[in-house]
């Protein structure tokens, strides 16, 4: 048994083989991550207008963004014994943002769509980037699982 990656798609556009790619990147990710393997997350796929609002109530920056991941457990002791799943949290993701970043960054949306995934597993995971020592980990991790995936720049 794998991690449980339960994936909504509120714009309806994400194809199949977009779908097993995300699903197949986190559960990659959360392999080299030591997640364990009952563990659950979900990735909400929405448009500019509802991250906006997400964003604004939650983050007080009332535009839109990429990714916003919101951990279940943060700052909490997870129990040593339970035979309840580990719940990581909520990873949403703009696809319009996402489409936007592909073509100016100048790769696939395969490859956006991935980077924002792994970026959002890793914020759950306790992930920061807010120093340079701590972004320049974190872009390197997430660089590094989208590499050994086939997804390079």
């Amino acid at each position: 048994m794998s991690m449980v990656v339960d994936l909504i798609d509120e714009t309806e556009s994400v194809s199949d083989e977009l779908r097993s790619l995300l699903t197949d990147v986190l559960i990659q990710a959360a392999s080299v991550e030591g997640v364990p393997d009952q563990a659950e997350l979900s990735v909400t796929v929405t448009d500019n207008e509802t991250i906006q609002e997400i964003n604004s109530q939650y983050r007080g920056m009332d535009k839109p963004t990429d990714v916003i991941s919101f951990a279940l457990n943060e700052g909490e002791e997870t129990p040593l014994q339970t035979d309840m799943p580990e719940l990581l949290g909520d990873i949403i993701i703009s696809m319009e943002k996402a489409e936007e970043q592909a073509e100016a960054y100048g790769h696939s949306l395969k490859r956006e769509i991935a980077f924002l995934a792994v970026h959002g597993l890793l914020h759950l995971l306790g992930y920061t980037h807010e120093e340079p020592e701590q972004e320049r980990m974190m872009f390197g991790r997430q660089e590094s699982i989208l590499r050994d995936y086939g997804l390079e720049r």
